[in-house]
């Protein structure tokens, strides 16, 4: 029969609360080229008017497959009518066109005989749903097994790292049941990218320009085009960032670009991980597997317990933010250090080079170990005059106050500090005249940071924080591949990326 011709790779998820709204969000997907919908009936008024809806939506757009929902509000949907309403309403849907069905297990295992006449003439996705936690995926999966379905939805909430591990695996574990598996939560985001290539039969994104059904929906386009979701297979190596918070980060728009231009069949995910969870983030990394990941704040330091073996300007640093596995071993790196040291580098002699480092916390310790390696008079300053002289007898720099900068003159001066950063914009670390020649400003996040402005403005030489950005992702993309970084594609694709951050962040 027609209805059982396979359904796309991705389902567009629609709960508009009036039809009016439904047919136009579901117009403007099917316009975008989208080719799976799902009509969530429960969260109209009248889901009967939705389900006529569809066939007014399928005589306009007949290449379009409607999965039809109504789910009651005993099992976390909207809809307050009886068992049989639903059912006769998911038989209205499948009269109009659509091409399958979501009945939850609750409702599934209560009429299994209605379920299996509806199933008859269109796709039955019998689905589950936690909205606490993870528990244990086989005893749920051997539940809604007994009632006969196309398509067994598996939809957990992630609370820790391994958890998204979890349901992930419930797709390589019964490889012979058709299974859509998600976590929601941000946490269990990459699910939503990498469950199709480990075997799940379709996954959901939010509509474009509007808010999801459920938490951690991304639209299909950023699936596409930013994640590759239709081009890496089950072979594919899986790369991560880590950190907390985590959704401010660009790295994935840079190194999945460098990946495209590279050719390479690897994918590179957020992962959000709590102070707490680094222990179980390895449990998941190992399960899953993760071939690597870089890491962001607040783990850089803490991470290094967890590791194999760490370089020795990482030991030095005490700082790790690019982590791999090689042989099925750890092994932790820093590449910020070099990020700082190498663009300076094209502008300064840095051998005796007078460089002072505002600052005192990892970002200042990775500059000022790699200055002092080039040859470089570090001198230190920042808010917090113990910590300035405690990272200065670390690293053979000399600590300053500020009145003491104020008097002096350098060939650099490197912000290490969140100064500046959105979104704090006005802030800088020099209200005035700036005590240097080159400024160096770790920000990246606006583009140009008050500091930058200011120095350009005073004639000064600039080096923006995004330049030091992509040093430190280029060396990090050669240890995770082996391969000569794409520089070019990776640069356009960070400056493209902190672009329409910064648009978004002015609406």
């Amino acid at each position: 029969m027609s209805q059982r011709r396979a359904l796309p790779r991705i389902c567009i998820a629609l709960g508009l609360p009036d039809v009016p709204r439904l047919l136009e969000q579901a117009k403007r997907e099917a316009e975008a080229g989208e080719t799976f919908l799902e009509f969530r009936l429960d969260y109209l008024p009248d889901p009967v008017e939705g389900a006529h809806a569809i066939a007014a939506f399928l005589s306009e757009y007949p290449g379009v497959a409607v999965l039809a929902t109504c789910r009651r509000h005993q099992n976390h949907g909207k809809f307050n009518g009886s068992i049989e309403d639903e059912m006769r309403i998911l038989e209205m849907a499948i009269g109009a066109g659509a091409r399958a069905i979501d009945v939850e297990i609750e409702t599934a295992e209560l009429v299994p005989a209605r379920c299996a006449e509806l199933r008859a003439r269109t796709w039955l996705v019998v689905s589950w749903h936690h909205f606490e936690t993870t528990p244990p995926i086989d005893p749920v999966l051997k539940r809604m097994c007994k009632v006969p379905a196309d398509i067994y939805k598996l939809v957990s909430t992630s609370r820790k790292p391994s958890d998204t591990g979890r349901i992930l695996a419930a797709l390589a574990k019964h490889p012979k049941v058709p299974l859509v598996t998600l976590a929601m939560g941000e946490i269990g985001f990459p699910t939503r990218v990498l469950s199709t290539a480990m075997g799940a039969a379709f996954t959901y994104a939010a509509p474009a320009h509007a808010h999801g059904t459920a938490s951690g929906q991304v639209n299909a386009r950023q699936l596409r085009s930013l994640y590759r979701l239709d081009k890496f297979t089950k072979a594919a190596k899986i790369f991560a960032v880590i950190g907390d918070p985590i959704k401010h980060s660009v790295s994935p728009q840079v190194h999945n670009r460098a990946f495209q231009s590279k050719r390479l069949d690897a994918v590179y995910v957020p992962l959000l991980v709590k102070p707490t969870q680094l222990r179980d983030l390895f449990t998941f990394a190992e399960e899953l597997p993760i071939s690597g990941f870089s890491v962001t704040i607040p783990h850089k330091r803490r991470i290094m317990r967890y590791l194999d073996s760490v370089d020795d300007l990482a030991k030095r640093i005490g700082a790790v933010n690019t982590v791999v596995r090689r042989a099925g071993r750890w092994r932790g790196s820093n590449t910020d250090a070099e990020a700082v040291s190498g663009p300076l580098s094209k502008l300064i002699a840095l051998p005796k080079a007078s460089v002072l480092i505002v600052g005192n916390g990892g970002a200042a310790r990775g500059a000022a170990c790699a200055l002092v390696d080039a040859g470089a008079k570090v001198s230190l300053t920042g808010r917090n005059p113990d910590r300035v002289r405690a990272l200065a007898r670390a690293v053979n720099g000399e600590p300053m106050s500020q009145d003491q900068v104020k008097m002096r003159h350098f060939d650099a001066v490197v912000n290490a500090t969140p100064l500046g950063m959105w979104p704090n914009v006005e802030e800088s670390p020099f209200e005035g005249k700036i005590p240097a020649e080159v400024v160096f400003d770790l920000v990246y996040n606006p583009l140009e940071t008050k500091l930058i402005r200011n120095a350009r403005e005073q004639g000064k030489q600039v080096i923006p924080g995004w330049k030091m950005f992509i040093e430190q992702a280029v060396k990090q993309f050669e240890i995770f591949t082996g391969e000569s970084a794409p520089r070019a594609a990776m640069e356009t694709a960070a400056l493209d990326a902190l672009a329409a951050k910064r648009a978004d962040q002015k609406l």
